[in-house]
């Protein structure tokens, strides 16, 4: 089956660069009218330049009423990812209240928010959707230094089961990505230390870290119809590490 997203709309948070900036570019390429939300504002302008077809909103996902007005503007969405993530990493007895503060209000409390405004449109239209959250192995592993960051990321999870339960009889899918340590230009830089990179290396059997495409691919599997029996599920793009 080959997939097509002509005539669906879809949102993409955290859509300036990295992950986010492929999948709107993939989606693109699959027919989606694509919606790009992200915070820089000069990132999103290169976006367009290279994909014209899209349509950008600069905007703080961490301020409630300012996103809730950006979708206002977007309409009615059939697709939504939830990308935007924040990490702030060192050990818990470093950890300030406004790191915490930080963390969450990206990477919960903006999915919580973008999910709701979503789900209300596709209730109100009486359609199915799918959406899918970027999660991480961290919800379901301990790492070090990534104390705030893991418990972020397993409250992604936990409400991704909670709204699939709850919206599946509606045909709403809400499923997880869960990536290991992925080869975008930040992901490069942070883990070219052969010293910081070669012990994680050692806990995935694939013995390697994962490039954008790879969750990129994933994504556009959960969002299609070829997953159309899968919600609530967690998605390990990780080359076994939580597995094993």
């Amino acid at each position: 089956m080959e997939i097509n997203f002509t005539g669906k709309r879809a949102v993409v948070t955290g859509a300036s660069q990295g992950i986010g900036r492929e999948l709107v570019k993939k989606l693109a390429s699959l027919g989606a009218k694509v919606f790009a939300l992200a915070r820089n504002k000069d990132l999103l302008v290169s976006l367009k330049q290279e994909v014209p077809s899209i349509e950008i909103y600069p905007v703080d996902l961490s301020k409630w009423s300012d996103t809730e007005n950006a979708l206002k503007q977007v309409g009615d969405v059939d697709l939504l990812i939830n990308n935007a993530g924040l990490a702030v990493l060192g050990p818990l007895t470093e950890v300030s209240e406004n790191d915490v503060d930080r963390i969450f209000s990206i990477n919960v409390k903006a999915v919580i928010n973008i999910t709701k405004y979503v789900v209300k449109n596709l209730l109100s239209r009486n359609v199915p959707g799918s959406i899918v959250n970027i999660s991480s192995q961290a919800s379901v592993t301990g790492l070090i230094d990534h104390t705030v960051y893991c418990a972020s990321k397993g409250a992604v999870d936990a409400f991704t089961r909670a709204t699939a339960a709850e919206y599946g009889p509606h045909g709403i899918r809400i499923n997880n990505v869960n990536p290991t340590v992925i080869m975008t230009d930040m992901g490069r830089l942070g883990w070219s230390d052969p010293q910081v990179a070669n012990p994680m290396l050692a806990k995935i059997p694939l013995r390697r870290f994962g490039e954008v495409d790879e969750v990129v691919n994933s994504v556009i599997f959960l969002l299609s119809d070829l997953s159309s029996m899968t919600t609530g599920s967690n998605v390990y793009v990780d080359g076994g590490f939580v597995s094993v």
